[in-house]
């Protein structure tokens, strides 16, 4: 496992981080719970973890404007495939020793070792829900965590006393769903090997456009080639059935994609004769990105293990052919 870095969180880091948090959090909509304003006007209490060039796990927090000794973590997550790696712990403590220097001497959150965690607030918020939801459905069976509303309550002349009420906490059914999870995280797992062995492939081969790469546990893996700044080759694998190859052309700003890709296209005889094939080609306007991409109906990751030298060399053999149909040409279309 390759290391990573932690800095200070960026505005850019918005669109990276809220294009992945739902399928961070397992699926659950949670996007509207991170707005961007976070990350502008609380980068100095907040954190973004680097690894490779991507970003794979954030935490969002502030330090109270009411009381300057109390902080608050907001938001955290780490990709799926760091799960259990110690960077969401790594992440935590960053936060807490800016906190402390910051002259903070509480942060709501949940103690990292406790099997039994309990959010009291005095408003119980639908986002404090969800989010207690999530923690259930993503732990282990025993590990529960409990949303209570707390309230003051006096009878008579009596001292005024608390009063505790669960608004939500762990069920059968959350357990399952964190199960299934486990499932989706054992995917990653296969992944990675499927990477690893066709990285290693390649370079056997001589077929060196991945050279520098790292397996990950996503089922894309990019590479640069050369070429400009935001245009990429990527392999794409499914758990059945099909893999791809693409040139993927996101060079951060729209105009530009489109500016490229439409110059690509007029070449689209010469680019689909040096493949061997046609290709196909997605401006994508409703998206900033555009790509040229060919599906390989060779078999799936999860099809066998037997079966993936045979699905490698198809994939390995379609991206050199891909990549050297694109770049001379994509050499020439540079601003």
């Amino acid at each position: 496992m390759e290391g990573w870095t932690i800095r200070h969180i960026l505005p850019d880091d918005y669109r990276p981080i809220i294009t992945v948090l739902d399928d961070w959090w397992g699926g659950r909509q949670m996007r509207d719970m991170l707005p961007k304003l976070f990350f502008v006007h609380f980068r100095p209490t907040s954190f973004a973890a680097e690894q490779e060039g991507r970003i794979v796990g954030f935490v969002i927090g502030f330090v109270s404007q009411t009381d300057p000794s109390e902080a608050y973590i907001h938001f955290v997550g780490v990709h799926l495939g760091l799960r259990g790696s110690g960077l969401g712990r790594e992440l935590y403590e960053t936060f807490f020793k800016t906190a402390l220097a910051l002259g903070c001497r509480k942060v709501y959150l949940t103690n990292l070792e406790a099997k039994t965690a309990i959010w009291i607030a005095k408003d119980a918020r639908s986002e404090h829900m969800r989010a207690i939801q999530w923690l259930n459905e993503t732990t282990p069976p025993n590990v529960s965590f409990y949303l209570v509303r707390l309230s003051a309550y006096r009878i008579a002349g009596s001292d005024p006393a608390p009063l505790f009420q669960v608004i939500t906490g762990p069920s059968k059914d959350s357990k399952i769903i964190g199960e299934q999870k486990k499932e989706l995280a054992a995917r990653h797992v296969l992944r990675r090997h499927f990477w690893e062995a066709l990285l290693a492939r390649s370079k056997s081969k001589g077929v060196l456009w991945f050279a520098q790469r790292s397996p990950t546990t996503d089922s894309w893996l990019s590479a640069g080639f050369g070429v400009q700044s935001g245009i990429s080759l990527v392999y794409s694998i499914w758990l059945e059935g099909k893999s791809g190859v693409e040139v993927y052309i996101d060079t951060g700003e729209t105009k530009e994609n489109k500016r490229l890709f439409d110059s690509l296209s007029t070449h689209r005889e010469a680019i689909e004769t040096a493949f061997g094939g046609s290709l196909l080609w997605e401006r994508l306007d409703e998206r900033q990105a555009s790509r040229v991409r060919s599906f390989l109906n060779v078999g799936g990751i999860g099809e066998g293990e037997e079966k993936w030298p045979a699905i490698q060399d198809g994939m390995i053999d379609a991206m050199d052919r891909l990549a050297k149909g694109t770049k001379p040409i994509l050499l020439k279309l540079k601003t």
